[in-house]
């Protein structure tokens, strides 16, 4: 199964996002200003679901969590646990690398104030449905924060008020996967340290103590 077969970055669904995209390539000639493709490992052993696009970061390179602050704490942990070939993710076209892992979104546009609308969520799901359907059990995936949390479980066709958000929370999913929850790793939660590096390395070193007990 292809997991990007219904995907396209020509994708107009949402009439507010299509309309602000739009507005944001008028005054950013230079920037991606589409749906971002997801980015990594065709068959990855871990898939990280992120909120949407940053202004300047995905939605200026196009890639994932690339040239924002976001990305800087994400890639290193990466390239720390061997699912990056380099620590830095600066342009779509710098040769980085991802080992056994994926990077989306539950969002592919970049939303107004960063926030997209309920119905906007739904709509970008069955994209999300797609990559996840395509996993191979014992597949993890990681939620960064709960929109993206939400996110998964509705592509799963899971109940919410079954698996309750929290950091480092572990959840066991049909189809013989594996959620694990993270705060975002945004500029507001690294700065306040709601989410501080260790934080995000202790996730890390359980997701790979999991991926290697499975192998």
């Amino acid at each position: 199964m292809n997991a990007l077969e219904n995907f396209s970055t020509d994708c107009r669904r949402c009439p507010r996002l299509a309309g602000f995209l739009d507005e944001v390539r008028s005054g950013y000639p230079a920037y991606h200003a589409r749906p971002v493709v997801p980015f990594g490992d065709e068959n990855p052993r871990l898939l990280i679901v992120g909120l949407a696009p940053g202004m300047h970061g995905a939605n200026r390179s196009g890639r994932p969590f690339t040239g924002d602050f976001a990305g800087i704490l994400l890639y290193e942990t990466l390239h720390r646990f061997g699912f990056a070939s380099r620590p830095v993710s600066v342009a779509a076209d710098d040769g980085l690398k991802l080992i056994g892992c994926r990077i989306t979104n539950a969002v592919k546009c970049l939303p107004p104030q960063n926030k997209p609308e309920p119905a906007e969520i739904r709509e970008c799901n069955g994209f999300l449905r797609d990559e996840i359907a395509a996993l191979s059990p014992g597949t993890v995936i990681l939620a960064l924060g709960n929109i993206a949390h939400g996110a998964v479980l509705r592509a799963c066709d899971a109940k919410l008020k079954d698996f309750s958000f929290g950091h480092a929370a572990v959840h066991a999913l049909p189809g013989g996967r594996t959620l694990y929850d993270s705060y975002h790793c945004s500029r507001y939660n690294t700065q306040t340290k709601r989410l501080t590096a260790a934080m995000f390395e202790a996730v890390f070193a359980r997701i790979q103590a999991d991926l290697k007990q499975e192998n």
